[in-house]
């Protein structure tokens, strides 16, 4: 039905629209099942970890923020933290971005030492701290720009 009202717009418009021919050689066979290879899910690259029930605000205004990182950072993993302990498992990942220092023990109490001293680890102010003064945003910043540079020497971003 789209592909029919597709071709009556583009028509009256007067585009002619192109088909790629396909060989014989590259076209799959019925015959032939394809196998898909078993695809792992990706490796976190970086976890954001953040204390639980924040406002919807300041869940905005940090989106926000890590939106303008990047999408290496716009896409990181959460990791929420409720009373010292994380609401679900903390993976292993390059970099971590961490939101108070309740969340950073929290972290510390979950991790390895071995994983935690490979990982960049940027810890910031509690986001509460966000709408206080510029201190806390030139704080954020720099942290989100350390970030950046962790992943792409790291080959992540």
């Amino acid at each position: 039905m789209l592909d029919a009202r597709r071709h009556q717009v583009l028509q009256a418009m007067g585009i002619t629209p192109w088909v790629r021919r396909v060989r014989e050689a590259d076209a799959p066979s019925l015959a032939a099942p394809v196998e898909t290879p078993a695809v792992e899910p990706p490796a976190a690259r970086c976890i954001v970890v953040l204390p639980a029930q924040l406002p919807a605000r300041t869940m905005d205004v940090l989106g926000r923020s890590l939106h303008a990182a990047g999408a290496g950072v716009a896409r990181a993993g959460r990791v929420l933290v409720a009373d010292g302990q994380p609401q679900s498992p903390v993976p292993h990942a390059p970099a971590y971005l961490v939101f108070g220092q309740a969340q950073a023990h929290a972290l510390g109490r979950e991790l390895p030492a071995a994983v935690m001293s490979r990982a960049h680890i940027a810890l910031v102010d509690a986001p509460e701290a966000l709408f206080a003064g510029a201190e806390g945003k030139r704080r954020l910043w720099a942290a989100l720009r350390q970030l950046r540079r962790a992943l792409a020497a790291a080959g992540a971003d």
